[in-house]
Order: C-alpha cells, then structure tokens, then sequence
C-alpha cells in the first residue's frame, strides 16, 4: 500500500477525498399512510440516520485508473456520487480537477420523451461541448453506439442496454479530465463490452484518471493498477489492484 500511494503523491492530485462522510435517512415507518396511523394512535414517529459513509479519505492522481471495490451496499455507489457531485457530503471534502463525466445510471440525464439525436446534443451540451463539437463528433459517437436507425426514436421505448451504449459513447467522445464508471459495462453484450474495455484503456493511455465500481474482479483487474476496498463504509484497504480484489475474496460478507 506505501508504495501505491508514494507513487499518486508523484502524480498532481486530480480527485481528493478527504474525511467524508454520507448520512441517509432511514425511516421507521413503511410508508406516509402507516406513519399518519401511527401519529394518530400516539406512538412516536421517529426518523433515524444511517452513514453510508464514514470517514473516507483517498487521494486519486492524474492519469491513474483506480477501481473501487465492496460488496453490496458498503458505500461504493455513494463515494462515485460524491466525486461526481450528485451528492454532497454531510462531513469533510470532495475536490475534482478539470472536467468530470460520469456514467453513475444507465440512462441518466436522459429525457424519456426525445429521441436519441436530441439527447446525444442534450447530454454532450451539459458535458460541456459546444454545439460545433457535437456536430463534428455525432456521427462517431452513433456508430460506436450501434444504435443505428433507432437513434431518431424516442429513448422511452430503449432497451437498458441501448441506454448504457449511447450514454457511454457521448461520455468517451468528450473532452474530459475523469470518467467515472459504474456497473453499467455489465448491461449489454459481450463483444460491446469488449469494445468499452479498450475504449477505456486507451483513454487511460491519454492521460485520463477513472475511478471504476464494479463486481467483476477480472475486468477492474485489465483496466486498473490500483483497488480501494471500502467495506462497512470506511476504506479498508488502498494499494495494488491484485492485492485490492484478494482481500475482497478473503472479507466475509
């Protein structure tokens, strides 16, 4: 693990995470009708918290693919939010450097009710390309989409997996610093998922920094050199991807 991080204290950070931690509410009660009840009977409605997060520090330097690992429900998702900015922390700090896209949900950021054309121009646009960019790069971001003749239909009527591919290929044919990913290369078939994993090997070749979630160790293991284990919400290892994904084998659940 020093030699992991000696070798990110070289590089200009590009993700910092330093001392966050992520409470959500979780309620006693199954719904707003059973909470009424209750409320009308005299007995307490009381609204707890639980830390999704606790205490996550890590630095990520620029040009490292480092992947995040843990079983479910130990935080991972969250710490992706966290970075990208869909969520802020309710403790410590989270600073990114340079442009950030993410592919956090199959189809997020996607309007049901336009076509794949209009949402290739919507999404690029708040990706942060101008409108000359997206024409100069719309016929490439199709092709590697493998939409085809759907792309002038309505999203609403995609598949998960026509979703995942064209929000993949607009993500990669932007401009970008860091790309998140999470869990959406396992929707779709083999040779597309093939096709993403070297998209991103030879973005990482580039220069740019991702941070990965997936369960599957063979793939984090091709595409990073670096593993943060976060288990029962705190960071349990950070070091070498092939020792990250063992002590993940070894962990009980």
């Amino acid at each position: 693990m020093t030699d992991t991080l000696q070798q990110t204290s070289e590089r200009t950070p590009a993700i910092i995470v330093d001392g966050v931690t992520k409470r959500f509410l979780k309620r006693n009660t199954h719904s707003l009708k059973e909470g009424f009840v209750n409320w009308t009977r005299g007995k307490k409605v009381r609204a707890d918290y639980f830390e999704a997060l606790q205490d996550v520090s890590f630095q990520i330097g620029e040009g490292e693919s480092v992947a995040v690992l843990g079983f479910n429900g130990s935080g991972k998702s969250t710490t992706l939010k966290m970075v990208s900015g869909v969520m802020e922390p309710d403790e410590g700090r989270v600073f990114t450097k340079g442009r950030v896209a993410g592919l956090i949900e199959v189809g997020a950021g996607f309007h049901p009710e336009l076509s794949g054309r209009e949402n290739v121009y919507l999404n690029a646009a708040i990706l942060g390309m101008s409108k000359k960019q997206i024409e100069e790069r719309f016929d490439d971001i199709v092709a590697f989409s493998e939409i085809g003749e759907f792309i002038d239909q309505e999203v609403k009527h995609y598949s998960s997996g026509m979703f995942m591919r064209l929000a993949f290929s607009v993500a990669i044919h932007v401009d970008l610093d860091i790309l998140l990913v999470d869990e959406v290369l396992s929707v779709g078939d083999a040779p597309f998922r093939k096709k993403c994993n070297e998209k991103l090997r030879e973005l990482t070749e580039q220069g740019v920094t991702m941070l990965v979630v997936s369960h599957n160790m063979k793939t984090v293991q091709q595409l990073c050199s670096r593993g943060i284990v976060i288990h029962e919400h705190r960071v349990l290892f950070d070091g070498p991807i092939d020792d990250a994904v063992e002590v993940i084998r070894t962990t009980p659940h």
